[in-house]
C-alpha cells in the first residue's frame, strides 16, 4: 500500500459524529451530532455538539442563520434555541453593518485625489474624462 499524498483528502476516522436533524416545522431545526467511533459505535469520551438553524424574514428577502448551541442535552439544546438564534441574528446584523462601512468607505470618486477640478491633468489618462475647457 502507498503512502498518502499531502493532497488526498480523507476523513479522520478518530474525530466521526453521527448526525440527527430534530425540527418543530415551525421555528427551525436541531442538529445533534453525536461522536462515534470509526465503527460507528457511541464515542463517550466525547460530548455531543448541538447546531441551530433558522431563518428570519428581512427587507431583502430571508436570511439564513446557523449557530451552536451550547448545551449538555438536547432538552438544553431546545431551551437554548431562541437565545442561540438571538445571538446568530445579532452577530450577522453587526457583520452586515461592518461591510456596508467598508464598501462605503472605498468608494472612488471620478477625480478625487488629482488636485483641481476635472482631477487629472489635461493630457493624462485617469480621473474623468469630462474636460472643461
Amino acid at each position: 500500500m502507498s503512502t498518502p499524498e499531502k493532497n488526498e483528502i480523507s476523513m479522520n476516522a478518530h474525530d466521526m459524529y453521527r448526525e440527527e436533524t430534530y425540527t418543530d416545522n415551525t421555528v427551525g431545526t436541531i442538529r445533534r451530532l453525536t461522536p462515534v467511533n470509526s465503527n460507528g459505535d457511541p464515542d463517550t469520551t466525547r460530548t455531543p455538539q448541538y447546531i441551530g438553524s433558522t431563518q428570519v424574514m428581512t427587507n431583502a428577502g430571508p436570511l439564513p442563520l446557523s449557530f451552536e448551541i451550547e448545551a449538555n442535552s438536547f432538552a438544553a439544546a431546545i431551551a437554548g434555541f431562541g437565545a442561540g438564534a438571538k445571538a446568530a441574528f445579532e452577530r450577522t446584523m453587526e457583520e452586515l453593518r461592518e461591510m456596508q462601512r467598508q464598501q462605503a468607505s472605498s468608494i472612488v470618486v471620478p477625480g478625487a485625489g488629482g488636485g483641481g477640478f476635472g482631477g487629472s491633468r489635461p493630457g493624462t489618462m485617469g480621473g474623468s474624462k469630462i474636460r472643461i475647457p
